[in-house]
C-alpha cells in the first residue's frame, strides 16, 4: 500500500523560484524543501541509495544524481546562484572519530571545493552546514583551514550557529557558513561589527582572528510554542517498558515529581552501566542516525498514573525536523530514521533562506 501511495503521489514542484541552487550531500531533500520558492535546485547529489529514495519519492529524479562526489566534474554542472553543501560530520562530531576536516568522510568537503574550482561560472553565494565541532575541534583549526580555502578562492565568509529548538521541539545546534564573492554588495542590515546571538564562543574567537570574516546578523525568530507532546502520535503502542529500569535515580525522582510527563532519552554507558538519561524540558534530544544500540531515541510518557516507553516513530522524527506529514518516508524504520537523523531541520533552512540567502541574492545578482 505504501509503494502504491508513493507512485500515485504527485512530486512536490520545487522549480518555481527566482534563484537556482546546487545541492551537494542532498540527503532526503529537506534543504531543497526548506528553500522552496526561494532557490530551485537544478542539480542535487548524494551517495546514499536510501536517502536518494526519499528525495526522489518527494521531488522526482529530474535533477538528482546518485553517486560518489569524487566522480563529479564541475564542468558538467549547470549554472546556479547558490551552492549548498551539508558535508559529512562524522570526523568533526564530538560523538564521532574526531579525525578532522582532512579525514575520509568530513574531508569530502575538499571534493566540493574541487568541483567549484572546475566550474566555468561559479556561484557567488555558498553555504556549508555541519556540527558545532567544525568550529571547536582541533582548537578551531578545522574551521580555519576551510575558511582560508574559501578566502583563497575569492570569498568573504562567516559562521553562525542556529539551534533547531528555535523552531521545533528538538535540540539540534548546527553551524552554517555563509560565503559571498569578495567585492559583491551585501545589505548593511545583514552585517554587524561584532558577535551577536548567532555566534557562540568558538565562532566569536574565530571571527576575531580570521581575515575576510563577516559578522552576519539578524533578529531572533519568534519564541517557539510547540512542545514535544504536540508532535507525538498518540495511537502508537508502547513496547519498550523494559528500558524504564535503566532510568537513573536522579531522573526517576524528577519523573515521580510530575503527574504528566513527555520526555525523551538515550541509552548511555556510565561507569560501566547502561542508563536511560532523560530530558524534561519539553524538547527532544538531537536526532542521530540509527547505527548502534544507543543511537535511537526513546519516548517516555507518564500519564494517568502509568509510565511507558517506546522508540520515537519515523513520523515523529520527521515532525521534529519540521517536515510536514505529507513528506514521504519510504523504506524501513532505519531508512526513515537515518534520513531524518542526517538531515537539516527544514524550518532552520527556511529561516536562513528568508533572512539571509534571498536578500544576499537580490543584492549580489543585481550588481
Amino acid at each position: 500500500m505504501l509503494q502504491r501511495t508513493i507512485h500515485e503521489k504527485e512530486s512536490v514542484d520545487l522549480s518555481s523560484a527566482p534563484w537556482t541552487m546546487h545541492e551537494f550531500f542532498a540527503g532526503s531533500g529537506l534543504v531543497a524543501y526548506g528553500l522552496m520558492g526561494m532557490f530551485a535546485p537544478v542539480w542535487a547529489n548524494d551517495i546514499s541509495e536510501q536517502k536518494a529514495a526519499v528525495y526522489k519519492a518527494n521531488f522526482g529524479d529530474k535533477y538528482f544524481e546518485l553517486g560518489d562526489i569524487k566522480n563529479i566534474n564541475g564542468k558538467d554542472l549547470p549554472f546556479a546562484h547558490l551552492s549548498w553543501a551539508s558535508f559529512p560530520c562524522q570526523d568533526l562530531s564530538l560523538a564521532g572519530s574526531l579525525g578532522g576536516i582532512h579525514a575520509s568522510r568530513s574531508g569530502l568537503v575538499w571534493e566540493w571545493l574541487r568541483i567549484l574550482d572546475e566550474m566555468y561560472e561559479k556561484p557567488k553565494i555558498l553555504l556549508l552546514e555541519n556540527v558545532l565541532g567544525l568550529l571547536s575541534t582541533n582548537g578551531g583549526n578545522n574551521y580555519r583551514m576551510l575558511h582560508l580555502a574559501l578566502v583563497e578562492r575569492g570569498f568573504d565568509c562567516g559562521a553562525i550557529v542556529l539551534n533547531a529548538s528555535h523552531f521545533a521541539p528538538q535540540s539540534r545546534p548546527r553551524v552554517f557558513v555563509i560565503a559571498v564573492r569578495h567585492g559583491c554588495n551585501i545589505p548593511d542590515s545583514l552585517v554587524g561589527d561584532g558577535p551577536c546571538w548567532l555566534h557562540n564562543k568558538a565562532a566569536t574567537n574565530l571571527g576575531e582572528s580570521l581575515p575576510n570574516w563577516i559578522w552576519w546578523k539578524t533578529e531572533k525568530p519568534p519564541r517557539r510554542v510547540e512542545l514535544l507532546k504536540d508532535i507525538i502520535e498518540e495511537d502508537v503502542p508502547f513496547d519498550k517498558d523494559n528500558v524504564l529500569k535503566l532510568i537513573p535515580m536522579r531522573h526517576q525522582i524528577k519523573l515521580d515529581g510530575h503527574d504528566t510527563v513527555y520526555a525523551t532519552g538515550y541509552r548511555r554507558t556510565r561507569h560501566g552501566e547502561q542508563q536511560l538519561e532523560l530530558r524534561f524540558d519539553g524538547i527532544a534530544g538531537c536526532l542521530r542516525t540509527p547505527e548502534g544500540g544507543s543511537s535511537k531515541q526513546y519516548l517516555i510518557v507518564k500519564k494517568d498514573g502509568e509510565t511507558h516507553a517506546r522508540l520515537l516513530t519515523v513520523r515523529e522524527a520527521a515532525r521534529l525536523m519540521g517536515a510536514p506529514d505529507t513528506f514521504l518516508l519510504p523504506g524501513t524504520y532505519n531508512d526513515g530514521y537515518k534520513a531524518m537523523g542526517d538531515a537539516v531541520a527544514m524550518p532552520v533552512v527556511q529561516f536562513i533562506g528568508s533572512r539571509f540567502l534571498t536578500k544576499i541574492a537580490e543584492a549580489v545578482y543585481d550588481d
